[in-house]
């Protein structure tokens, strides 16, 4: 049985300082994992394509299958890979990347051994010419992804995304959704961007890299949705973090604006990608634009409730669906 659902993104092994409880020590993460798993709060048989090392945790992606979660788009190579990422927080909402060994010294933590040589990723301010050697390509997916229904292209760089996209297309996908990423949401690259938009069901930015892309030319968050919907995308989701959402109908040519479910912030990590995942299964289920935006929501709230990129996963029985029943109570249209 071919998955319903087709996740396209990166595996990371993390290294998190989360605002409140211990810290996580090369576990399992990326963007890819937290949206499956906020996919997985509503929905299953999904698969995952992304491209990894030999040197990766092979239990892991065991562990992935015990979830449910298909990892034959999960492609191993005949290299290392260096997937380490690390987070840390000065505040709950203020993630630091940057110089790892102060982060444990002020917390008074001994310095992971697996951390040493750890480079932080550089800013890359436009990435459209390169193509990460951890981005999935083409090639990597599997017959029978192509048969899915439903596929959500997590933030990769340009190149990556503009080659997956018609890949998918002349398969079976009615429902594609893009989560962009920050090195090409920039005023130079909009003739690229206009590429991506043309017949995507949903583009799904923050808020930060929608005002850098339109830096300089306006300041109204609805322009903007309404300039990128204009580019042939059907919905525009501008994810607002503790704000919540917008969203912006474009056949309908309504807006709405969504308040983030109210819960206690543990960990905001990956909590813009479990919102992605719960989006793609409330479409799917209700093709209904605002009510899939509140399971994305709800996703969002389980995920930072605790750290890892499963937590979403280990709550309460109902607790999803008392949360979706209760956000549908107080959005607005504008």
């Amino acid at each position: 049985m071919y998955p319903t659902f087709v996740i396209a993104g990166r595996l990371r092994r993390d290294y998190l300082l989360p605002p409140v409880g211990h810290p996580l020590i090369d576990v399992p993460g990326g963007d890819l994992l937290y949206a499956a798993a906020g996919l997985a709060v509503w929905e299953g048989s999904v698969g995952l394509l992304a491209r990894v090392g030999e040197d990766y945790p092979h239990e892991w992606l065991r562990a992935f299958e015990q979830r449910g979660l298909d990892t034959r788009g999960v492609r191993i190579l005949p290299e290392h890979l260096d997937l380490r990422f690390f987070q840390a927080y000065l505040d709950p909402l203020t993630p630091q990347r940057n110089n790892p060994v102060a982060h444990f010294a002020r917390l008074g933590l001994t310095y992971p051994k697996a951390l040493l040589g750890y480079q932080p990723p550089a800013e890359v301010q436009d990435d459209r010419k390169t193509v990460e050697p951890a981005s999935p390509r083409p090639v990597d997916i599997p017959e029978d992804y192509l048969d899915a229904s439903a596929v959500h292209l997590c933030p990769l760089d340009y190149s990556t995304h503009n080659r997956l996209m018609p890949a998918f297309r002349q398969g079976r996908t009615t429902t594609l959704t893009l989560d962009p990423s920050a090195s090409y949401m920039i005023p130079a690259a909009w003739a690229d961007l206009r590429l991506l938009l043309q017949g995507l069901t949903a583009f799904l930015p923050c808020e930060e890299e929608v005002r850098a892309l339109f830096w300089g030319q306006s300041d109204d968050l609805w322009e903007m949705a309404d300039a990128l919907a204009a580019q042939g995308c059907e919905l525009i989701v501008i994810k607002r973090g503790g704000h919540g959402q917008m969203l912006y109908d474009a056949p309908a040519r309504k807006r709405w604006e969504i308040p983030a479910y109210p819960t206690d912030l543990v960990d905001p990590t990956g909590a813009g990608d479990s919102f992605c995942g719960g989006f793609l299964a409330g479409y799917r289920q209700t093709y209904d634009p605002l009510r899939a935006v509140l399971y994305g929501n709800v996703s969002a709230s389980l995920t930072i409730e605790g750290s890892g990129a499963f937590h979403a996963l280990e709550t309460l029985p109902g607790l999803a669906q008392a949360r979706l029943d209760s956000l549908a109570e107080i959005v607005r249209q504008v």
